[in-house]
């Protein structure tokens, strides 16, 4: 099975030893992404609900350079370092997302890269 590095400068540029995301034939692994702003690559300025949609923005991103869209998203982890923010993140997510919602999870977590309050990553199917 062939791998193919997907990267975009519509999402956040890799800052470490990683990919934005790697297609193992009809699978694509999207890498966390955090609130940054692609052309600054700085947080997004506001608020926890900023920062979400900041997020599913750069995973959008991401996912649409790998032939896909949120749609095509099976699985999607959300870390948060303040689970209070959890209704937020379904309440946004609700707008982004249509039935059937992807497999999911929520979990708390100490601290994030640039103190970030959110990531997320994902993995998508694009079927054949």
């Amino acid at each position: 099975m062939s791998r193919e590095i997907i990267a975009t400068d519509k999402a956040p540029k890799a800052i470490g030893t990683y990919s934005q995301a790697i297609r193992f034939g009809s699978t694509v692994y999207l890498s966390g992404q955090i609130p940054l702003v692609p052309e600054t690559m700085e947080m997004v300025e506001g608020d926890m609900d900023a920062q979400i949609r900041r997020v599913f923005d750069n995973l959008s991103a991401v996912a649409e350079a790998a032939g896909g869209s949120l749609a095509d998203i099976a699985k999607l982890n959300i870390f948060l370092t303040d689970l209070s923010h959890f209704p937020l993140v379904n309440q946004v997510m609700a707008e982004y997302f249509d039935t059937p919602y992807p497999a999911r999870a929520a979990i708390g977590v100490a601290s994030l890269p640039k103190d970030a309050g959110v990531e997320m990553d994902a993995i998508m199917e694009l079927g054949d």
